[in-house]
């Protein structure tokens, strides 16, 4: 097994860990009295109906929404496609719709929640006095400001009909069962896809802190809203959450794990540094450069794993992501130090603004890329990953994975006994 062909196996184990068809049937909660209903939202939303339909043998209805393009073939269960990350009226509307079936349950019906990364944006309703341009306006200012993904949510949630605990709101009394899968640092699950069903400590105080750190351009709309105290959120301990429960049913860490097991069947050693390691991409790439470079003087061959959701500052107008400009970093800091190769991937397949899930970098990557007339500083300076790998041949190319456990990264330091030529 080469090098490129190992590090993108430890990729697809990690992904294969947190497939909704291996996760989402031991978590089925038991048939009610009175009706099923299945709703829910995000990139992997699809594939979890899907799982779930395989193994709930008692009569449903639902509703779903997820990314264009990650639809999956239900039997009843609808599938609607919507856009992401800034959302459409496909998405506003299938919100609608699932906020309107959750409001007609009563004390013997449940409510299975189906959530993953991505349903922020896909479960967009607005709150009342604002419209879906205003949601985009936010969305978009957001998306980037470089801000932490808990701070985003707590914006997103109290501009918002139904997010913040008030899906699960709606539903009461009837039963509401929560299945998530984590994409975010920590496994909160009221940041996973801004809680729909979680209660919600923050406050409309803290949104318009946060805005005004990012912004001094909103619409009057906006700043309306989040003075409307209608518009608070759900808190944890309301009565009306008092008969959900929320399950985080696959974690970015189960999936280093599988990684981390399946380096060790090949005789190499991991290292695990954390699974919701956040930051500026290209400045991780440049400390991890660091933790590798000291590693080298181990004989036998290590890997380091590690997750997260790291953010990056535009400063450029090219196409690329969190995990090209992390490898961009770590290239940038190896300076072509042997023996050192990398992937970084979204486990999504989505890598920021293109249809690949990431890149994988080799001890001729800058040699490479200075013949084919790209320094890497400049294409840091534009922000412009994708271009710099796809001109080198070395992106990762999965599409939809169906499910969404955020980044993996793993770096590894040495050399397999087996290694076959790397094709320069």
């Amino acid at each position: 097994m080469s090098e490129r062909h190992f590090l993108r196996a430890l990729f697809d184990a990690a992904v294969a860990a947190a497939m909704p068809e291996r996760v989402v049937p031991a978590h089925l909660p038991a048939p009610p009295k009175g009706r099923t209903l299945i709703v829910g939202a995000g990139k992997a939303s699809a594939a979890m109906a899907r799982a779930l339909e395989d193994h709930w043998h008692h009569p449903l209805t639902g509703l779903v929404v997820t990314r264009y393009g990650h639809g999956v073939a239900c039997n009843t269960i609808e599938i609607i496609e919507a856009a992401h990350p800034v959302p459409d009226a496909a998405g506003e509307q299938a919100a609608r719709r699932i906020l309107e079936l959750a409001s007609a349950l009563g004390p013997d019906d449940l409510m299975i929640c189906l959530i993953s990364g991505g349903a922020s944006a896909l479960l967009s309703l607005p709150a009342p006095g604002l419209d879906l341009s205003d949601k985009q306006a936010v969305n978009q200012m957001l998306l980037t400001s470089a801000a932490p993904i808990g701070d985003m949510n707590c914006v997103r949630k109290h501009l918002s009909a139904i997010k913040g605990g008030r899906l699960a709101a709606a539903a009461w009394p009837a039963k509401v069962v929560s299945l998530m899968i984590s994409d975010v640092p920590g496994d909160d699950p009221g940041t996973i896809g801004s809680g729909p069903t979680v209660g919600d400590a923050t406050t409309l105080s803290d949104a318009r802190a946060i805005l005004d750190r990012l912004t001094t351009d909103l619409p009057g709309t906006i700043t309306a809203a989040l003075q409307n105290p209608a518009n608070e959120s759900p808190k944890p301990g309301d009565p009306c959450l008092a008969n959900t429960t929320n399950i985080v049913i696959a974690a970015p860490q189960m999936s280093l794990m599988a990684a981390a097991n399946l380096a060790r069947q090949n005789g190499v050693t991991p290292i695990m540094l954390g699974d919701a390691l956040e930051g500026e991409a290209r400045d991780l790439g440049r400390a991890q450069a660091v933790q590798a470079l000291k590693q080298r003087e181990n004989s036998a061959p290590v890997v380091l794993l590690s997750g997260g959701e790291t953010t990056v500052t535009l400063h450029g107008h090219g196409t690329g992501g969190r995990n090209v400009e992390f490898l961009l970093g770590l290239a940038a800091a190896l300076d072509g130090a042997p023996d050192i190769h990398a992937l970084a991937c979204d486990t999504d397949g989505v890598d920021g603004g293109a249809e690949v899930a990431g890149a994988i970098i080799t001890p001729t990557t800058l040699a490479r890329a200075k013949s084919h007339g790209l320094p890497i500083e400049t294409v840091l300076a534009d922000n412009d990953g994708h271009t710099f790998f796809a001109r080198l041949n070395d992106q990762i190319i999965t599409g939809p994975t169906l499910t969404n456990v955020n980044d993996f990264r793993a770096i590894l330091i040495g050399t397999l006994a087996d290694k076959t030529s790397e094709q320069a």
